[in-house]
């Protein structure tokens, strides 16, 4: 052993390029210097070629460097077939092709989130001020004089027509027209708030 370490720094110190099985031999052994002199040699361009595959420097740092720690924590059952070079070069693209696949999940996840998320809110948002609506018109209602009331009740609610709802009150209809009239012109008023235009007043208490 050492004997072998001192023919490894007498290669080094005349920078000669160890053979790929001498390197990987000295990985295995747990040779941090020869390791560390790998990783400083394939490092940059590694990381010119992921990133160019991922398009992000952060990114191709990142996975570059995961692909180091890796290989030294897997040395002991470590099987390269091929050339170092080809073998690290064959990893990063590995890597940078999960790293977009897992990306585009993401994304897709992220657009899915944010579409029903602002879906929910909107329907959420709707439902609270039509509940907040309702309410008001309820109590706007509850203002009017009495028999102003009953008719427009019977009008909006019981759907009945001002002849029917003259018969049933024993009054004319042109008294109807005018106590539902007046009901309108009430609830505009307390509605001012809520209700912009006379067509959405109209709509509204229509379908309640």
């Amino acid at each position: 052993m050492v004997a072998q370490t001192y023919l490894w720094q007498k290669k080094e110190a005349n920078q000669v390029q160890l053979p790929d099985t001498e390197i990987l031999m000295a990985i295995r052994q747990g040779d941090e210097r020869v390791f560390e002199r790998l990783f400083k040699q394939h490092y940059a361009s590694l990381c010119r070629y992921a990133g160019s595959i991922v398009k992000d420097l952060d990114d191709a740092e990142e996975i570059v460097q995961t692909v180091f720690v890796t290989i030294w924590e897997k040395r002991l059952t470590l099987e390269i077939m091929q050339s170092l070079k080809s073998y690290l070069y064959r990893a990063v693209h590995n890597h940078c092709l999960n790293r977009l696949k897992h990306n585009k999940i993401k994304e897709a996840h992220q657009e899915y989130v944010g579409y029903w998320g602002e879906q929910h809110y909107e329907a959420v948002t709707e439902v609270i001020e039509r509940n907040e609506l309702e309410i008001k018109i309820k109590e706007a209602i509850e203002k009017l004089p009495e028999q102003c009331k009953i008719i427009f009740k019977l009008s909006r609610f019981e759907e009945l027509k001002y002849q029917e709802i003259a018969n049933q009150m024993g009054l004319s209809i042109k008294t109807i027209e005018n106590q539902i009239g007046k009901a309108l012109k009430i609830m505009r008023i307390e509605l001012a708030d809520f209700l912009p235009t006379l067509i959405i007043f109209s709509q509204i208490l229509y379908y309640l």
